[in-house]
């Protein structure tokens, strides 16, 4: 079995920092190549793997600002598909974009849907519903007019977060600096807890850092402290009361869930997209409505056990288990099973 991994270009392969679709390939790609799968990464040149690395992208576009967007996604994506012939399967993992490329190959490709950005991204979808396939990445991210070969939840590698039986006296936002992402909520929730408050993530919408949430970071009990890296990122996530994840849209997925409950720090979200499909309401966290029922939750924490949250990432979102998912899609497909 010879499979093409395709990974955005955003951002390195495994990313430095942000970079989820990025993260997500990474761990998938080296838990193929342990198994003994012939993997091809295309990812940027600095990009990190045991598979075979092919990158015709010298580095991630959003750092290298002399890269253009357009020109790069378009050279690396045809590199792919010039060379299509090579593989059993392609696995895209870059959105909808190398769907346009998939009819002038015989070679199956199978896209994992990382979340839609836009409905007018819809149209290429329904082009080629059928003619490929598509994974989902929750049940939630379905679109009705699709057809899918499976719903394969994000799984993490286990080894890379510590558990930690007795947090620290802070709740925590990881995650894009974003309306969406409801970092000026996580500030609201803490100011009724009284609790102190860590921000981490990319500013993504710089005028609404400067609008909802700077005016409120006074060092001491909201701080910023900018994009964390894995071993940071380790340590925040255990060391955090909770984990607040006050989403304003529904969101496909969220890695930052998994993660915590890994170190073993229970999740107060907004009820929206695929939180109930990852959070068990009472058992790793809660699901809860607003702020005000979100600083009630806070209050209720010592009723969630540390190592009943990492019990259930254990269970439900490894690393081995993804891959093992996806091996039998691939199978399914290569075999002409669908």
């Amino acid at each position: 079995m010879k499979i093409a991994m395709l990974a955005p270009i955003a951002w390195r392969t495994p990313p430095l920092g942000y970079g989820p679709w990025e993260r997500v390939v990474s761990l998938l790609t080296e838990g193929l190549a342990v198994r003994g799968i012939d993997v091809t990464l295309f990812a940027t040149a600095d990009s990190v793997t045991r598979a075979k690395l092919h990158a015709v992208a010298p580095g991630p576009y959003e750092e290298d600002k002399t890269l253009d967007p357009k020109v790069w996604e378009c050279l690396h994506i045809s590199e792919l598909f010039e060379r299509a012939g090579d593989f059993d399967l392609i696995h895209n993992h870059f959105d909808f974009l190398p769907l346009t490329y998939s009819g002038l190959t015989d070679t199956p490709v199978l896209t994992t849907i990382h979340g839609f950005s836009s409905p007018k991204i819809l149209p290429v979808y329904r082009k080629y519903n059928r003619k490929t396939h598509y994974v989902s990445i929750s049940n939630a991210d379905r679109s009705p007019e699709l057809d899918y070969i499976a719903t394969i939840y994000h799984g993490i590698d286990l080894e890379n977060f510590t558990f930690q039986e007795t947090p620290g006296d802070y709740l925590l936002f990881f995650g894009r600096i974003h309306q969406d992402k409801g970092a000026a909520e996580a500030v609201q929730i803490a100011g009724q807890t009284g609790m102190k408050l860590i921000l981490a993530g990319v500013i993504q919408d710089r005028d609404y850092f400067h609008s909802a949430v700077e005016p409120h970071l006074d060092g001491v009990r909201v701080r910023y402290i900018g994009v964390a890296g894995p071993e940071l990122r380790n340590k925040l996530l255990g060391g955090a009361r909770a984990l607040l994840h006050p989403i304003n849209f529904n969101e496909p997925f969220g890695l930052s869930v998994v993660e915590a409950g890994a170190c073993g720090t229970p999740v107060v979200a907004f009820n929206k997209g695929s939180m109930p499909e990852i959070i068990e309401n009472g058992a790793n966290g809660f699901l809860v409505s607003d702020v005000c029922t979100a600083a009630e939750a806070v209050r209720s924490l010592d009723a969630i056990s540390r190592r009943k949250c990492k019990k259930i990432v254990e269970e439900r979102f490894s690393r081995e288990r993804m891959v093992e998912d996806y091996l039998s899609v691939y199978h399914k497909i290569i075999d002409k099973k669908v």
